[in-house]
């Protein structure tokens, strides 16, 4: 936690509100993964489940702490889909945990991870307990997509609420993070997070991003699509489109020379751009190639109004 400054405020919201015995019984974290929202809900969890609870957070010592750690606390749950979805029997198999008594005489706490990919029923299966949780139950659901959640489960649940570091501030963690001066912000939009950034440089996705913009600047320019882009395939082709949105609006920021309709047919068509990654996902195939050199085309065109 103390290596993500951006947390601490609503770490520190928490904490309080144990201490001064007026913590919820359900809370919402609507912060993508990327960012930390996982590392906050169990942060927050093991926090809960402290004897020892101090001014930063749980003290890392106690027997419940240990425990938590150790991945055996009996009054500690944790949920994650289960393929693409949670599923209706893994909620219900919470919710029974939840009406049984403490083993550890303290609280029994919850972390439901991505819980926007609750389906109806489970959803549904939640609500009952999110309504009547039980004393000394908390349960907290993090989401990397809230506006996703359904309102029936959002509006039981107080909102964690984290102010997302600026892209200078997420320069300047990744600078001191990765002991480097190079600028991996511009990539935010496409990883989602500043953590995400870390693991794509580590996979080597980030070296992918930085080929992908290489290769849109030289196809927008050439009018042709450059043999780095042709040989892109299905997994790629979301990063490869999201990329392009950047190099496109990076060109109406610094090109002051774009006159007011292309720069508007510009604008139009990163939006058209953007709705096709969107339909993407539903696609069963994808001709890549197509795609690419359909855009490079429309591009040229509009350009050459």
């Amino acid at each position: 936690m103390q290596q993500l400054p951006w947390l601490q405020s609503a770490s520190d919201t928490f904490n309080a509100q144990l201490k001064r015995q007026q913590a919820a019984h359900a809370y919402l974290i609507g912060l993508d993964a990327g960012y930390g929202g996982e590392i906050l809900a169990l942060d927050l969890a093991k926090a809960a489940l402290c004897s020892q609870l101090g001014q930063t957070g749980a003290c890392g010592f106690c027997k419940a702490c240990q425990l938590v750690e150790a991945n055996s606390h009996p009054d500690f749950y944790q949920i994650e889909a289960d393929g693409a979805q949670i599923k209706v029997d893994q909620i219900r198999g919470l919710c029974q945990k939840l009406t049984t008594t403490a083993q550890q005489s303290g609280r029994r706490v919850a972390v439901i991870l991505n819980c926007e990919r609750l389906n109806q029923a489970s959803a549904n299966a939640l609500l009952k307990t999110l309504e009547e949780p039980g004393k000394e139950t908390i349960l907290l659901l993090q989401a990397n997509s809230p506006s996703r959640l359904m309102a029936t489960i959002s509006s039981r649940c107080q909102r964690v609420q984290v102010k997302h570091p600026t892209r200078i501030e997420v320069k300047a963690w990744l600078n001191d993070e990765l002991k480097t001066s190079a600028d991996y912000s511009w990539s935010l939009p496409v990883v989602g997070g500043p953590l995400a950034i870390v693991s794509a440089i580590e996979t080597g996705r980030y070296q992918s991003l930085l080929a992908f913009r290489k290769g849109w600047i030289e196809s927008l320019s050439s009018k042709q699509l450059c043999a780095s882009l042709q040989n892109v395939n299905e997994k790629q082709v979301s990063d490869a489109i999201k990329v392009l949105y950047l190099v496109l609006h990076r060109k109406l920021v610094t090109d002051s020379t774009i006159e007011p309709l292309k720069r508007s047919a510009i604008v139009t068509f990163s939006a058209k751009i953007m709705q096709q990654e969107t339909r993407l996902s539903v696609m069963p195939t994808i001709n890549v190639l197509g795609l690419f050199e359909s855009i490079v085309l429309e591009y040229t065109q509009l350009m050459e109004r």
